[in-house]
């Protein structure tokens, strides 16, 4: 079982930037991949950014390339969110996301919202124009 905590959502204008974090609970950190996706209002949950169980591996959408970067601390059982160059159009709830990966899924970055089964309660984030 894994309960996850985000944090470090906010609002901020079009251009600035946030960091949201993810706390997990457990010892067993590094033996998940994780994922942050985002609804927006009236929108279905979309993937942002997944990370392999190491940190070896990432995906991004299209929508983030080269404004986002996921990462993680497995020592500090956190995953992170560095979002830059923020739009209007980001505006959403962001959720963090975990599922178990062991052995051979170990370079796993799993995107479909169904692939995982830990999530946490979600913070917003909202970019003014």
């Amino acid at each position: 079982q894994v309960q996850l905590v985000e944090s470090g959502g906010g609002l901020v204008q079009a251009g600035g930037s946030l960091r949201l974090s993810c706390a997990a609970s457990g010892r067993t950190f590094s033996t998940y991949a994780m994922g942050w996706f985002r609804q927006g209002l009236g929108k279905e949950r979309e993937i942002v950014a997944a990370i392999s169980r190491s940190g070896g591996r990432t995906y991004y959408a299209d929508s983030v390339k080269g404004r986002f970067t996921i990462s993680r601390d497995n020592a500090k059982n956190t995953v992170y969110l560095e979002m830059n160059s923020l739009k209007p159009e980001d505006t959403a709830v962001y959720y963090c996301a975990a599922v178990y990966r062991a052995g051979l899924g170990g370079w796993d970055t799993p995107t479909r919202t169904n692939a995982y089964d830990y999530w946490g309660q979600g913070t917003q984030v909202t970019v003014s124009s």
